[in-house]
């Protein structure tokens, strides 16, 4: 079977062609962010109970302004608080599964030079998941829902932003185009 364009890395292709090359740094971002959020899944699961702390304190809302016209959103319930934070913990580790196959993946076509697009796809996957989990979640439904961004004590939108910044700019390298074509000293005319 014939590799697609899509699957040939820009530039050298095959074995050792591949540095300085955008599937370099694709499986390199994808790493990146796979180590983090699987220290980041590591740490939550192993110190269960800061991080409930926060994500308790954001739903109910106890260190917002206390605006009695937000103050309904608040969810007080210990059981629903701890169902969230057990929610994305799992988010959290089933992303970082899916990354860290993406880094395998890009590291095997990067040796063989094709499979680029499973290696791709699940990048994709697990940075997109990230960005729901920290954009729409922490952001959105945290930051603004929940009116986290009004707490001096539990506000985690700064952190939040970075890990979008991040996955977002390694969405980005994962979708630079590859192209088949040579080096231009391969293609000078002779």
């Amino acid at each position: 079977m014939t590799a697609g364009a899509e699957d040939r890395p820009e530039q050298g292709g095959g074995r050792g062609g591949a540095l300085g090359t955008p599937a370099l740094a694709a499986a390199a971002l994808t790493g990146v962010v796979a180590l983090y959020i699987a220290l980041v899944a590591f740490g939550n699961i192993t110190d269960f109970d800061t991080n409930r702390q926060f994500v308790r304190h954001v739903l109910a809302m106890d260190t917002t302004f206390q605006d009695d016209d937000l103050m309904w959103r608040a969810v007080t319930s210990r059981a629903l608080q701890d169902t969230a934070y057990i929610c994305i913990i799992a988010w959290e580790t089933v992303a970082a599964a899916v990354l860290v196959t993406g880094t395998v993946w890009w590291c095997a076509a990067l040796r063989r030079g094709h499979g680029f697009g499973r290696a791709r796809r699940a990048s994709t996957v697990g940075l997109v998941m990230l960005l729901l989990l920290f954009g729409g979640g922490f952001i959105g439904v945290g930051g603004e829902w929940f009116a986290m961004w009004q707490s001096k004590n539990w506000n985690g939108l700064d952190a939040a932003t970075r890990v979008v910044t991040l996955c977002g700019i390694s969405l980005l390298v994962v979708h630079l185009p590859f192209s088949a074509r040579r080096s231009s000293r391969t293609n000078a005319p002779s």
